[in-house]
């Protein structure tokens, strides 16, 4: 018994090691649509077409279409993540704030991480997330607490792990980051509860912040709330008919 555990487990690590050659730099996510075999990023390419040029499965044979494999997410909150798959590995996230890294041929589980999240935490619709980034050998998950952790792709150990806002004010990350050049990009989501929203750049090394870019420009933010319930009655009953109300625009 122990010399078969150690066959499978020395199987595992040789199939690993013959799967995660190749690392993912930046040429390969700028011409990510040659390799229809890999989808590298969340929406497939920059583009975000989320189209595949495979062509195996055609309208004359998708009824012949038979279950390879079941990967069962071990919780009832809501799946909303978009795999990547990599070189034969494919990486997805697991609500609220996992990754999971699986053979895409088999679904044999290489590692999985699991996030320590506190006990309370606003979220309006559901503790989700939609998917991770990968870049180098690094793969890249922002959390419901509002941090953004980067993850060794071979092992799923934690390289860096930063906070990106406070989530005990209703801030908090459920979208899939984004790798441009040498770079992680992240939105932050919490609207619902009047948070100033923003894009943030985090060096993909370190997890230093680059920049910040606010989607919500300061002035806006200081006007009275009273004045854009206005602004949303005047759409709503009054256009097209002008508003005599004055409006901040930008």
């Amino acid at each position: 018994m122990k010399m078969r555990r150690f066959t499978l487990a020395l199987f595992a690590a040789v199939s690993w090691e013959a799967s995660a050659t190749g690392q993912v730099t930046y040429e390969r996510l700028v011409h990510a649509a040659n390799e229809s075999g890999n989808w590298l990023t969340y929406s497939g390419t920059y583009r975000s077409w989320r189209y595949s040029s495979l062509d195996q499965i055609t309208l004359q044979n998708a009824s012949r279409l038979r279950v390879e494999w079941v990967y069962q997410m071990p919780t009832t909150l809501m799946a909303e993540t978009t795999p990547l798959v990599v070189d034969g590995i494919m990486y997805l996230t697991e609500p609220p704030s996992n990754v999971v890294a699986l053979d895409a041929a088999s679904g044999r589980q290489y590692w999985k991480y699991r996030r320590e999240l506190p006990k309370r935490i606003n979220v309006c619709c559901g503790q989700v997330n939609r998917g991770v980034a990968v870049l180098g050998d690094r793969v890249f998950i922002g959390t419901v607490d509002a941090h953004l952790v980067a993850l060794d792709a071979k092992t799923g150990d934690v390289l860096w792990d930063v906070p990106v806002a406070d989530y005990s004010t209703g801030h908090s990350i459920t979208v899939a980051p984004l790798a441009v050049k040498d770079m992680i990009i992240c939105g932050i989501s919490g609207g619902e509860y009047g948070v100033r929203g923003f894009l943030d750049a985090y060096d993909a090394a370190t997890g230093k912040r680059r920049w910040r870019f606010w989607t919500i420009s300061e002035p806006i933010r200081a006007q009275s709330s009273c004045s854009w319930l206005r602004f949303v009655c005047c759409l709503r009953f009054c256009w097209p008919r002008s508003c005599s109300a004055s409006f901040p625009t930008r």
